[in-house]
């Protein structure tokens, strides 16, 4: 079992991460075009005892969290945009709900 990050331990950059957390926060769903054409985004503001951070959220994954849902991410990554840091889960990730929202 891979051990999961404190949101406050995450660096720029960082790969293969593992990171359980609560969503307190989800925006709206924008169309994007991408080089692989239309695709939905949306993101969410995961959170824990040591802090919060943006994620976002891809096609699919959107309607996968709900805020007050407790989930984990597996094999996430991160980058800067805008001078912020952002978890991405990439198509070898996964999000897993832990506990639903009621």
């Amino acid at each position: 079992m891979l051990r999961s990050m404190k949101i406050s331990q995450i660096q720029l950059n960082m790969r293969n991460l593992t990171v359980i957390g609560r969503v307190v926060r989800k925006g709206d769903i924008r169309e994007v075009e991408t080089k692989f054409g239309p695709a939905q985004i949306s993101w969410a503001v995961l959170k824990d005892e040591t802090g919060e951070i943006r994620l976002n959220l891809w096609r699919g994954q959107i309607g996968m969290v709900r805020v007050g849902d407790t989930i984990r991410l597996t094999n996430a990554f991160v980058r800067d945009f805008q001078g912020q840091m952002e978890l991405n889960i990439g198509a070898d990730g996964r999000i897993e709900v832990l506990e639903r929202s009621r």
